[in-house]
């Protein structure tokens, strides 16, 4: 089974006006291609530090971060922002689309920067959105859609592009309840059928249903990992 992301002893300290403190407290986990997990926690655990710093737009204090293999400490920025742009795929809360672009064409900047656009990438971009309910919004604008239409169009964004590694931070947080198990269903499905790491943090422990794993931050430290689906479904019940 392929590593596509491997993390070592990650540390992220800030500095405070009393001193110091570990945002992310010496952490280490591996997600190989094709498995989707739940990084979960109180607020203020880390988790979403922890994302930042997955992301490539954070560096850590000490420790490595492997996407593919490759180091992102032993990187430039010139680098990194290539490997960002190839190998990552993140939607964050904001979902930061252009205003002036549709909602395909929002999902087809990520193959633009890449000089991917061809019609394959349209056809796979229709595809994407389509299967996230949004087949009648392809020519909507951002302002012509709710917040939870954005948010599926940044998802299909993170996705486009096949990239190695897949982070979403609150996915779903601007969701209905019966929206947002689609698209975490349909999140899962896509990671699982096209062989990407995917990593969701997430608050709503219901949507932990759809992941294989389950990794638990507390006081910036990897508390607990859970494995077992059995486990995990009583976690998703709130048992």
């Amino acid at each position: 089974m392929t590593v596509a992301l491997e993390v070592r002893n990650v540390i992220k300290t800030f500095k405070t006006d009393t001193g110091s403190i570990n945002a992310v407290d010496d952490v280490s986990f591996q997600v190989p291609a094709g498995e989707f997990v739940a990084l979960v926690g109180p607020s203020g655990s880390g988790k979403t530090t922890m994302l930042s710093i997955l992301a490539a737009l954070l560096s850590p204090t000490a420790g490595q971060v492997l996407v593919d293999g490759q180091d992102l400490a032993k990187m430039d920025e010139k680098d990194r922002v290539a490997l960002r742009r190839n190998k990552i795929g993140f939607t964050f809360q904001a979902n930061n689309l252009i205003p002036y672009l549709t909602a395909q064409e929002n999902v087809e900047f990520m193959l633009q920067l890449n000089r991917k656009r061809d019609k394959v990438g349209r056809l796979r971009s229709q595809e994407l959105l389509s299967r996230l309910g949004l087949g009648e919004r392809l020519h909507n604008l951002p302002s012509q859609m709710s917040g939870g239409q954005q948010q599926r169009v940044a998802i299909a964004r993170a996705l486009i592009h096949n990239p190695t590694l897949v982070l979403a931070d609150e996915p779903t947080a601007s969701l209905d309840t019966e929206r947002a198990f689609q698209v975490v269903k349909t999140f899962a499905a896509l990671i699982h059928e096209n062989q990407r790491a995917g990593i969701m943090v997430t608050h709503d422990l219901r949507m932990c249903q759809y992941v294989d794993r389950v990794l638990q931050m507390r006081d910036g430290k990897l508390v607990k990992i859970y494995t077992d689906q059995a486990e995990i479904l009583g976690l998703a019940r709130g048992e």
